[in-house]
C-alpha cells in the first residue's frame, strides 16, 4: 500500500510555508530580546526552536536533492540563525525549495529508498514515503512548540489547522 503521493508532498510543502509566514509574522511583534529568550523548550528560545526547524529541512532538502553537506551537529541547531532578519530570508528561502522539490517529483520517487547519514554520523536507509512524512511531521512538532512560546510572550497567533489552510486555498 502506498503511504504518500506527489499531491501530498505538495500540499503540505505549501501548508509549511503558510504556518512559517504565520510564525514570523507573530514573532515579529516581539523583542529581539524576547525571541531569544530561553524558555526552556528543547532547543531554548523561539528563535532557536525557529532554527532547529530550518536546519532539519535544509538538511532533509539536501538528502533529497542529493546535495553534497555536511550536517551541523543537532545540539547546535538552535544556534543557526541569530540574526532575525537573517533566519526570515533563509526561511522563505527554503519554503520555496521545498516547494520546488515538491513539485519536482512524482507518485514512483516514493517507491524507493534513500540511503543517508544521520546528524549522529549512522548511515541509515529509509523507504522516502516514511522521510518525507517525517519531514513534515517535525516541522509541525516544533512549530508546535514556537506557537506555545510566541502565546506565553502575548503574540497573536493564527489558526494551525490545516483544514482551515484547504478551506481559504
Amino acid at each position: 500500500m502506498d503511504m504518500i503521493s506527489a499531491k501530498y508532498a505538495q500540499a503540505f510543502a505549501r501548508y509549511n510555508r503558510w504556518q512559517n509566514a504565520s510564525l514570523m509574522a507573530a514573532a515579529d511583534q516581539l523583542s529581539e530580546a524576547q525571541r531569544q529568550h530561553n524558555a526552556g523548550a528543547f532547543f531554548g528560545s523561539i528563535l532557536g526552536t525557529l532554527s532547529h526547524i530550518l536546519w532539519g529541512d535544509s538538511a532533509w532538502m539536501n538528502r533529497l536533492t542529493q546535495t553534497p553537506f555536511t550536517p551541523t551537529p543537532i545540539d547546535e541547531s538552535g544556534r543557526l540563525w541569530s540574526d532575525w532578519s537573517a533566519y526570515k530570508l533563509a526561511r522563505v528561502a527554503m519554503d520555496e525549495r521545498i516547494i520546488e522539490w515538491a513539485h519536482s517529483v512524482d507518485d514512483s520517487f516514493f517507491k524507493n529508498d534513500l540511503t543517508y547519514i544521520t546528524a549522529k554520523g549512522i548511515q541509515v536507509t529509509k523507504p522516502l514515503d516514511l522521510i518525507v512524512m517525517h519531514i513534515f511531521n517535525h516541522q509541525t512538532h516544533h512549530r508546535g512548540q514556537a506557537h506555545c512560546l510566541l502565546t506565553q510572550f502575548g503574540a497573536k497567533t493564527n489558526d494551525t489547522d490545516i483544514l482551515i489552510y484547504r478551506e481559504n486555498t
